[in-house]
């Protein structure tokens, strides 16, 4: 398979989650994907998306919603994982194209739900951490979530934070000036 580097996928993905207590046992599953394309010569961001996925064996709790928005209803009416990995293969060429997230948290879901899932993996191994690469560019004396690195580089949070389709936006927004 042919490498692409005209551009980087950025994904965010949001998960099923609970507060407190509640975590014990449970399993999260991811219930939205968003992504978007960034340019890697004149930094457009384009096909920006967020796939909205139907969890398998959990449900979206009442903070979850609250989080994301995203509601018990909203994630029923979405697709499967596997649907949802075809389309990250077909359309955004992601076997063959460099992919980014903030952190490692979708990295490592992906990972472990895919292969439990027995889903074929979507991504090439050629993974960014922008908030690693941020950490570093900046000097900082720790890492910052993606709203702070916003803040920080005095770019404005666009559409609802933990939302994937808004926050693969920002994300690629953030990676913008660290390429500068």
């Amino acid at each position: 398979m042919q490498k692409k580097y005209d551009k980087i996928i950025i994904v965010d993905i949001e998960a099923t989650c609970w507060e407190g207590s509640q975590i014990e046992k449970k399993e999260n599953e991811i219930i939205e994907i968003g992504v978007c394309l960034l340019d890697v010569q004149t930094h457009e961001i384009s096909d920006n998306i967020g796939i909205i996925i139907k969890p398998e064996k959990s449900e979206v709790s009442e903070f979850c919603t609250k989080l994301t928005t995203l509601t018990q209803s909203q994630v029923d009416k979405g697709i499967s994982l596997k649907e949802g990995c075809e389309i990250l293969e077909k359309k955004y060429l992601s076997k063959s194209r460099i992919w980014a997230s903030y952190g490692a948290y979708d990295l490592n879901q992906f990972t472990k739900e895919c292969l439990k899932k027995n889903i074929t993996y979507p991504f090439s191994q050629n993974h960014i951490n922008v908030k690693t690469l941020f950490y570093l560019k900046n000097k900082l004396k720790k890492e910052v979530g993606m709203a702070e690195a916003l803040n920080i580089s005095k770019l404005e949070l666009e559409g609802t934070h933990h939302r994937g389709v808004d926050d693969a936006k920002n994300i690629a927004k953030i990676l913008i000036q660290i390429l500068k």
